[in-house]
């Protein structure tokens, strides 16, 4: 059965692990807040799709009720549904992440452009990693007192440790770039002069 299960659809079981009901709009949600700092949020259809096929394999429990004149449904993890991720959490290998890394490819031909482009392009990652590790740290914080061991938040609370040191790590790794940029030539518009 867990072949017909995509790791997303174990992300998805996992995001529900928190003893909370949840309907699809609010999974997308806390995938959003969560996810997309390490793994890609699922498109809300994906969501949906993989909520279907979970509750086919009874993994997960769909609850439909009357809510504002229209049905809404919310969805909990089953006993089946703890096993299955359990078993996919000790009988799959950790695997090493596949980094997808745009910055990484630009630079890496940064010699088809002017350097100027490429530092631009450094310049506007340093404002989106600032931008980024801003939203994780206030994610962090509000893990707060619920991060001890045996709470609820200590390994989401181990993640968002995790991503604010890759974002930090990412920060110095751009800034050497930038200043390596400014020994090796000239900038644009000092070509110009």
């Amino acid at each position: 059965m867990s072949q017909d299960i995509p790791v997303t659809g174990y992300a998805i079981l996992g995001l529900l692990t928190f003893g909370d009901e949840l309907t699809g709009y609010e999974i997308k949600q806390r995938a959003d807040i969560t996810l997309r700092f390490y793994w890609v949020a699922p498109a809300m259809s994906q969501v949906y799709t993989e909520l279907r096929r979970l509750t086919e394999h009874g993994l997960v429990r769909a609850d439909a009720r009357a809510e504002g004149g229209r049905e809404v449904t919310s969805y909990a993890i089953t006993g089946a549904g703890q096993a299955a991720l359990r078993d996919w959490m000790e009988g799959t290998p950790a695997g090493f992440p596949v980094l997808k890394h745009t910055v990484l490819l630009r630079l890496l031909i940064g010699h088809a452009t002017e350097p100027g482009t490429t530092r631009r392009m450094l310049d506007d990652y340093l404002d989106e990693l600032d931008r980024a590790r801003a939203d994780l740290a206030a994610v962090r914080e509000a893990l707060r007192g619920a991060d001890r061991p045996g709470e609820p938040f200590r390994f989401p609370s181990m993640v968002a440790d995790w991503g604010l040191d890759y974002f930090a790590a990412e920060t110095r790794h751009a800034r050497r770039a930038l200043a390596s940029l400014d020994e090796t030539g000239p900038r644009d518009d000092d070509a110009a002069d």
